[in-house]
């Protein structure tokens, strides 16, 4: 389970009990109203009780006409039953007469159907008239015919608290008139870059000068939260000194949680476990049994959850996509933080330098049958971001064995996409 590291935090933990120590303090943020237009991708807060019935009475599933099923069974092409057409009902509209024996009344899709009437026969199957109508096939005796409340029936809950809104769900909320869902609050997350090396992308002068290198996980990182479902909170870059990075540490005071970027290893100017300790803070986990990203740190500080990440782009963005994305999401209210792995078949040969779990960047290709194929997009240092930039999903390399031979089945987590979500990290 780990030993022991810097101020008592668990330390070389494997990559899912890091994970679970981590979403195993958090707590859902409180809760807000929002319009629909700006509930995609929220999570509600509590449950969704409908005060009324959908469909709101027993209406046509197709356009045709309303009849009674005694009237038509036994009709053919050969033998059409002839039926006097009383009345049209459009949608939203409703007929005025009862049909009886040997009426119809002409019907469009989801309008009400008329007393007397229990079935609807689609024009298909009628000669379309006017006055009178024949029918020419009796398929649809007792049939297209959707009944008040099939699908929510008053006061009954249709949605439990932690269902996660997209278009369906939101949908069905405007349909049950509820304009301003009960949502977990989108969580405010500071982001914060250490390095005097660093600079934002408006001092580019300085990169072509030599200077300096920009602060790629500056804005890598806030997009990475934003797409989480968080709002990110910049907090510009920090100097490799404790008093400086203190300074601009403070600016995450009032947000939901802090990432920060660099200084989490064990170099001479590595001073954010300190810092944080210093400001108050706790690390409760440092260092994870993995690679690229083994350096991160995990606490609290100003009362909010504090993830330190390593500095180097690639190890930044894959210990965000693994630890970091997932708190964003359990902080957000979902019951189901983690992408959902999937099978994969390796394209190539691969030789880990060390027994650690590996993330190694992959493109998917579709196999004529069976899972995907992972190929690799190339050299997989942790400086080149362009290899993340190429990535669609993360092939999980285990410890062992050292030697991975070509046409092995092992897992990838997409990147593109939740596939449903899962409560637990499978790596």
């Amino acid at each position: 389970m780990g030993d022991r590291g810097p101020q008592g935090a668990v330390t070389r933990l494997a990559v899912a009990d890091a994970s679970a120590h981590m979403l195993a303090r958090l707590t859902p943020l409180d809760a807000e109203r929002v319009s629909l237009s700006s509930a995609r991708g929220r999570v509600l807060a509590g449950e969704v009780r409908s005060t009324v019935a959908l469909p709101p009475w027993d209406n046509s599933s197709m356009d045709g006409f309303a009849v009674r099923a005694q009237d038509i069974r036994g009709a053919s092409s050969d033998r059409p039953v002839k039926l006097r057409v009383i009345e049209t009902i459009a949608a939203g509209e409703r007929g005025v007469r009862v049909v009886g024996a040997g009426e119809a009344s002409r019907i469009m899709t989801g309008a009400p159907v008329p007393e007397g009437a229990d079935s609807v026969v689609r024009v298909e199957d009628t000669d379309g008239g006017a006055a009178t109508v024949q029918v020419r096939d009796d398929r649809d005796a007792a049939r297209n015919i959707r009944p008040r409340g099939e699908d929510v029936m008053p006061w009954r809950a249709v949605f439990a608290p932690g269902t996660l809104l997209g278009p369906s769900q939101i949908g069905v909320l405007s349909s049950i008139g509820v304009a301003y869902p009960v949502v977990v609050r989108r969580p405010r997350v500071a982001v914060l870059a250490t390095g005097d090396e660093l600079v934002p992308v408006e001092q580019f002068a300085r990169v072509e000068s030599g200077e300096r290198i920009v602060s790629s996980n500056s804005y890598s990182l806030e997009a990475a939260v934003d797409a989480a479902g968080g709002e990110p909170v910049s907090l510009g870059i920090a100097p490799d000194d404790p008093r400086g990075l203190a300074e601009c540490l403070r600016g995450a005071e009032g947000c939901d949680m802090v990432v920060t970027s660099g200084g989490v290893s064990v170099g001479d100017f590595d001073y954010t476990r300190t810092v944080v300790e210093a400001l108050g803070g706790t690390l409760s986990l440092w260092r994870v049994r993995m690679r690229p990203g083994a350096p991160v740190g995990f606490g609290s500080v100003f009362g909010i959850p504090w993830l330190g990440l390593p500095g180097n782009p690639v190890s930044a963005l894959v210990t965000f996509e693994l630890f970091g994305r997932p708190i964003v999401r359990t902080l957000g209210g979902h019951r189901r933080p983690h992408r959902r792995a999937i099978e994969v078949v390796t394209a190539e040969p691969i030789r880990l330098a060390a027994p650690l779990t590996h993330f190694m960047r992959v493109v998917l290709e579709d196999a004529p049958s069976g899972p995907p194929v992972a190929r690799l997009t190339g050299a997989q240092s942790s400086g080149m971001l362009t290899s993340m930039g190429a990535a669609d999903a993360l092939l999980v390399v285990p410890p062992e064995p050292l030697d991975v031979a070509a046409g092995t089945v092992l897992r990838a987590i997409p990147l593109d996409g939740d596939l449903g979500g899962s409560e637990v990290l499978a790596v």
